[in-house]
């Protein structure tokens, strides 16, 4: 594969230093971020590979989200306004229940499609019961950086018909990680994703950590403590929190990720520190399901690694990384003051953090020499952004103004999915005809 030196107005790295560069290029070999150097160092004249101008475009690392459900995107606009545990019984599980193999395909490319043209290049995805492989099978197709897993549930009184036997659950996950953890040259992974603690039996939440250790670089992902009727419950049959339940089971630590962690006590937050697990914070999502916001700024102060994800797009109704930035600073500010949560920082929860999230930071996250080339180009030379040129202006402009319409390029690793705004793989009308017609055909099903 040809050398590529990419030549953009300014790069906003998320490096340890939060560097911006200007007049820099950065030289792709194959998957790999092999050269950032000054234009003043690089004899363009006698480059040996191909140049890239791109002289209105500023170049940042790919969004990462930690929190995804590709499955539930076919539902867009047909659960809202409900709360939590009403949405998952009335609309959610039934809908989930009802996927055939067609729907559930035509579900993760609508959601795929969003994402990576929204500029997000690597998700930490929960599936569905069944038929899981075709998910898989939809994120090898994209190239988007993913890991993903089965849904487990091997409980559900709110849609008995919804469940699986606990044996069942784990050999399937067992056998799906199998077959594709660390495929496409570990652009893929396997995310072990019991659904949260009242859909799953102590046996299927301990066996599957137990198995998850088999599977280096595998996630353990669910969800906790979003709302205080699934906390009510929990206590209820548990006698403890939803994080001291885990802990109990001694299924926290550095390779678990909870989603939303919304409602917390001083102990939990204790037991979160202590066993470096990890946020996927939510905005939209806990706003729409009325369930409450976070306390962040005190999660980050004791130093609990927090992502974001813009969870499922029927709680949401959208998956992009711009509007979960701009919510996750403003949402706190109110209780907090105006300066938490700066635009820098959130920028940085949405790429290099998440990238730490999922372990992945090694690999992914800030644009950096050995880094693989999972890059962005956003414009931001539009007159309904900042017409200032300062650094500060410029988080300003990506946390609090742009939209998917401002990215333009995306490259994830080392092949581009987007030019000029546009996805090189899906088409656009047809995913709108055929998703309405799987959507129809999934609601003659329940």
């Amino acid at each position: 594969m040809e050398k590529t030196l990419l030549i953009p107005k300014q790069i906003v790295t998320a490096n340890p230093e939060n560097e911006i560069l200007r007049n820099f290029a950065v030289e792709i070999d194959g998957n790999v971020i092999t050269r950032i150097a000054s234009l003043s160092e690089i004899d363009t004249g006698n480059y040996d590979g191909l140049i890239l101008h791109y002289p209105s475009l500023t170049l940042i690392p790919g969004f990462v989200q930690t929190h995804i459900h590709l499955c539930q995107t076919l539902f867009r606009g047909c659960a809202d306004d409900l709360e939590l545990l009403d949405w998952l019984q009335k609309k959610i599980f039934p809908f989930e229940n009802a996927h055939d193999e067609n729907s559930l395909r035509m579900s993760a490319k609508i959601g795929i499609n969003e994402l990576i043209t929204g500029g997000t290049t690597t998700i930490l995805d929960m599936g569905t019961i069944n038929h899981q492989e075709i998910i898989f099978e939809e994120l090898i197709t994209s190239g988007i950086r993913a890991i993903a897993g089965k849904c487990m549930v091997d409980i559900n009184d709110l849609l008995p018909e919804f469940r699986e036997s606990t044996e069942d659950s784990i050999r399937t996950s067992y056998d799906l990680a199998k077959q594709f953890h660390d495929k496409e040259n570990g652009r893929i992974k396997y995310g072990f994703a019991p659904r949260f603690v009242l859909s799953c039996t102590e046996k299927l939440l301990k066996e599957t950590a137990l198995m998850a250790e088999e599977f280096v670089g595998s996630i353990y992902h669910t969800h906790s403590s979003e709302n205080k009727s699934e906390i009510e419950e929990v206590r209820r049959l548990h006698s403890k929190e939803n994080i001291e339940y885990f802990n109990h089971l001694g299924i926290l630590n550095n390779w678990t990720i909870l989603a939303h962690c919304v409602h917390t006590s001083e102990n939990e937050i204790e037991i979160l520190k202590r066993t470096d697990t990890r946020i996927a914070h939510c905005p939209s999502s806990n706003l729409k399901l009325g369930s409450g916001i976070a306390n962040i700024p005190r999660y980050i102060k004791e130093g609990i690694k927090v992502s974001l994800g813009a969870d499922g797009a029927p709680c949401n109704n959208n998956l992009s990384a711009f509007t979960e930035m701009r919510l996750a600073a403003l949402i706190q500010k109110p209780f907090h003051s105006p300066t938490v949560m700066n635009a820098q920082n959130v920028f940085r929860l949405a790429t290099i953090d998440g990238a730490k999230a999922l372990n992945l930071d090694n690999d992914i996250g800030s644009i950096e020499v050995g880094k693989k080339a999972d890059l962005v180009m956003l414009n931001l030379e539009s007159p309904n952004l900042s017409l200032s040129e300062e650094d500060n202006s410029i988080y300003s402009n990506i946390v609090y103004s742009c939209t998917k319409e401002s990215v333009r390029e995306v490259i994830i690793d080392g092949e581009w999915n987007v030019k000029s705004g546009r996805s090189l793989l899906y088409d656009e009308t047809e995913l709108y005809f055929e998703g309405q017609q799987e959507l129809k055909n999934l609601l003659k099903r329940i």
